[in-house]
């Protein structure tokens, strides 16, 4: 699902333009990057956690030739799905007999 999709939805459920919705969308978006940016972990209860975390320089290898290459330190975002959202997930997959 892509964001002009999302925010079709969001317009349909709300009942508004789909400037609106788009403005809205936007918006929550911004706010979880802003967040991530200065560090903080950001939750949304019953859909998951998405948490800034430091990865540490490493050496690495080129596949194609082998060589050792440098891997610099970097800062890695990582989602964590709530224990609700993976159990829907995972009952759209299962659908019971």
């Amino acid at each position: 699902m892509r964001q002009a999709e999302i925010v079709r939805r969001v317009a349909k459920e709300l009942g508004c333009t789909s400037g609106q919705a788009e403005a809205a969308v936007t918006a929550i978006l911004t706010t979880i990057k802003e967040a991530l940016q200065q560090g903080d972990p950001v939750i949304l209860r019953r859909f998951g956690t998405w948490q800034v975390r430091a990865k540490r320089a490493r050496i690495g290898r080129n596949p194609q030739m082998g060589t050792a290459a440098a891997i610099p330190a970097r800062r890695v975002v990582r989602f964590v799905v709530s224990q609700t959202l993976q159990q829907a997930v995972e009952g759209a997959a299962h659908p019971a007999d």
